[in-house]
């Protein structure tokens, strides 16, 4: 059953608020994810059609919720969220191609890997916690963990996880951090970054 509430409280930074039903009751929660369509961030005072849900603990929260004007999305957003999921795989697969075929050792397709594996489960962890009201992962670990590498895993995580797509600010740096990544990984063709990098892995083994 729909129901129709007020969005009386809401924390932008952390994407989650309150919601006052207009027959009366308690409060319930709702989660930014919990927007069917999310081309705009709620704001206090809006109103919210949802369906009442239940979480782990059992306690009540807004599922399936739209704004009031809200317009239905578009169907090229899809398809976009599965060309970042195809640019990330190529990368990697692009990394792999270049350790067969070049001087690139393997340390670097192992480094993405870990990475990019790494920044998923941290990126699924914020997500859960974000949902649950609990500590949150800080966005400078979520962004280092991108530049270090991670940033296929990040991509694949935000598409298929539906986590950090909105924030306008956080997507900006973070592609800033893929472009610097990405350059960095180019800089390894040329013969300075070939001798830094074998001079790097030398002092580490």
């Amino acid at each position: 059953m729909r129901i129709k509430g007020k969005l009386t409280s809401w924390n932008d930074e952390k994407g989650f608020g309150f919601i006052t039903p207009m027959a009366g009751g308690k409060q319930i929660f709702i989660h930014i994810n919990a927007f069917s369509i999310r081309n705009r961030r709620p704001v206090v005072g809006e109103i919210v059609t949802y369906t009442q849900a239940s979480d782990k603990q059992g306690r009540p929260r807004a599922i399936k919720a739209t704004l009031t004007g809200d317009k239905l999305p578009e169907k090229t957003k899809r398809s976009n969220g599965t060309l970042t999921i195809v640019v990330a795989l190529l990368f990697l697969i692009t990394v792999g191609i270049s350790v067969f075929f070049t001087k690139i050792p393997i340390h670097i397709l192992a480094l993405y890997m870990a990475a990019s594996l790494l920044t998923f489960i941290m990126y699924a962890l914020d997500k859960s916690a974000a949902q649950a009201g609990a500590w949150r992962t800080q966005e400078s670990t979520l962004h280092l963990l991108s530049l270090a590498g991670g940033w296929p895993g990040a991509l694949i995580a935000q598409q298929k996880l539906r986590h950090k797509t909105q924030k306008k600010t956080f997507r900006l740096v973070f592609w800033i951090t893929v472009f610097l990544n990405c350059g960095s990984f180019a800089w390894l063709f040329t013969p300075s970054g070939a001798a830094t990098l074998q001079s790097l892995i030398s002092s580490i083994m």
